[in-house]
């Protein structure tokens, strides 16, 4: 899939188009990656469902990847649009192509978000069903005092 939106702005799914160093430059700046390696991006690019890019002309300026069992869920990471293309509706776009216009359209989404509610209820996300929806988080270190 390609799609143009204008002023040499496209969305692409093609795996192979993303700009590992981009999209690792950009989530070392983010509030939940913080730490990433490139080598853990370079893994997460290269094992997910689908990845969209957002791109000015050969410029990675935006991602997001879908990582999805087929069948039941996608689970929606890593979405981003660099700050100088911000406010132009581009990153609602990157959002649509990659919930509602690929394949795993029917199936039932989840993100972790901080700051973008605005952005994901525009795409029926919304609180978790609190009787049925648990999370593990991760084991918190132990120190050796």
């Amino acid at each position: 899939m390609k799609r143009g939106l204008g002023d040499d702005i496209e969305l692409d799914d093609d795996v192979s188009r993303v700009d590992v160093g981009a999209v690792h430059a950009e989530l070392t700046t983010a509030y939940w990656s913080i730490g990433r390696t490139r080598q853990t991006v370079e893994r997460l690019v290269r094992d997910a469902t689908r990845v969209v890019g957002l791109y000015d002309g050969h410029r990675q300026v935006g991602f997001c990847r879908v990582v999805s069992d087929g069948e039941k869920f996608a689970w929606l990471a890593d979405v981003y649009v660099l700050q100088h293309y911000r406010g132009r509706g581009l990153g609602v776009e990157l959002v649509r192509e990659a919930v509602e216009n690929g394949p795993h359209a029917d199936l039932a989404w989840y993100l972790n978000t901080r700051d973008a509610h605005g952005l994901y209820g525009r795409f029926g996300f919304g609180p978790p069903d609190p009787e049925r929806l648990m999370v593990r988080p991760p084991p918190r270190p132990t120190s050796d005092a």
